[in-house]
């Protein structure tokens, strides 16, 4: 328990840097989001430099994007801390909580989803070419990790939109549910028209992840299996299947366990890179919305929350390692 408590507090100096690192980045480049709209009212409004410039700067005023960057970091601070306002989001033009709401679960359900996919099959082929290492699975298995590991997800994700759109003729690829089940209440039926909107993502997200655990999982058990233990449970007679399972597994895991700390970013990221490319409505095409906006109190927001998520990833990895590794539980 002191293990997991001082990992909890350890995080907190971290997330609180996080902010402000991700606060400053979106400020970096010059102008703000009062400059575009200067230039679409220049533009599109007809208005005069003049008269575009006072607009813009009521407009700074307003939301406080006049003041130091300090000052704007602590007040989107102290609203989210003591009121739970994430700030106003001025590209989409309604505040941040209710992009929050619709964008944040259904990421997180693709990510979590496509995270225990990939780890029970990854771990699953590992065990299975660690126990047949040299032969066809062995080498096959070996195979798609390397595909997997030096693919980019983009790339992969690219050819499959193309193949989509243009070899099966989809229409909806961009797209959660079909338009029927667009403004329908949750069901079963809706359930599964998701799941036929985000399988791409997950089969990208799940082949990558996949080819990491299961080289993690297979590196672990070629090591355990040449430990003494085994022989000695070998030589006692018990069966394979109870050798690697009872014995060769469970020590295996534990350096898997720990890895799931490491991978669950690499499963957001994933996420994050494929719904981009088939333009999703998920947090990563907003973020690179924003972003080309400058609307600062979006972008710092998901990455936050998204930081805050990862965080908690790795606790719950600390807390299944601590659970398995009675070592752990006396520190």
């Amino acid at each position: 328990m002191n293990y997991l408590i001082r990992r909890i507090l350890g995080a907190i100096p971290l997330l609180i840097a996080l902010s402000l690192i991700s606060f400053a980045l979106i400020q970096l480049p010059p102008g703000d989001y009062a400059d575009q709209l200067q230039s679409q009212a220049m533009s599109q409004g007809g208005l005069s430099r003049e008269d575009a410039q006072a607009m813009a700067d009521a407009y700074r005023e307003r939301y406080g994007l006049d003041q130091p960057m300090i000052v704007q970091y602590l007040n989107w601070m102290k609203g989210m801390l003591f009121h739970g306002d994430f700030g106003y989001s001025f590209s989409q033009n309604q505040p941040i909580a209710e992009l929050v709401k619709e964008r944040l679960p259904i990421t997180l359900f693709i990510a979590g989803l496509s995270h225990v996919l990939a780890t029970l099959i990854g771990a699953g082929l590992g065990i299975y070419a660690a126990t047949r290492q040299y032969k066809l699975g062995d080498t096959l298995s070996g195979l798609i990790s390397f595909i997997g590991m030096t693919t980019p997800r983009f790339i992969m994700a690219l050819v499959l939109l193309y193949w989509l759109v243009f070899g099966l003729g989809l229409t909806n690829v961009s797209s959660l549910f079909s338009p029927e089940f667009l403004l329908e209440p949750w069901s079963i039926a809706k359930f599964f028209d998701l799941m036929t909107h985000i399988w791409p993502v997950l089969l990208i997200a799940v082949f990558g992840g996949m080819a990491y655990n299961l080289r993690v999982m297979r590196s672990n058990m070629l090591d355990v299996l040449q430990s003494q233990y085994i022989e000695t449970a070998r030589a006692k007679g018990l069966s394979r299947r109870t050798v690697v399972m009872k014995h060769a597994v469970p020590n295996a895991s534990h350096p898997l366990v720990m890895y799931q700390g490491v991978a669950l970013p690499y499963m957001i990221a994933g996420e994050l890179e494929v719904a981009i490319v088939f333009a999703l409505p998920t947090v990563g095409p907003l973020i690179v919305s924003a972003m080309n906006a400058q609307d600062v109190f979006v972008v710092s927001t998901f990455m936050l929350l998204l930081a805050v998520t990862l965080v908690i990833g790795n606790i719950i990895a600390d807390a299944l390692l601590v659970l398995i590794d009675p070592r752990l539980r006396k520190q």
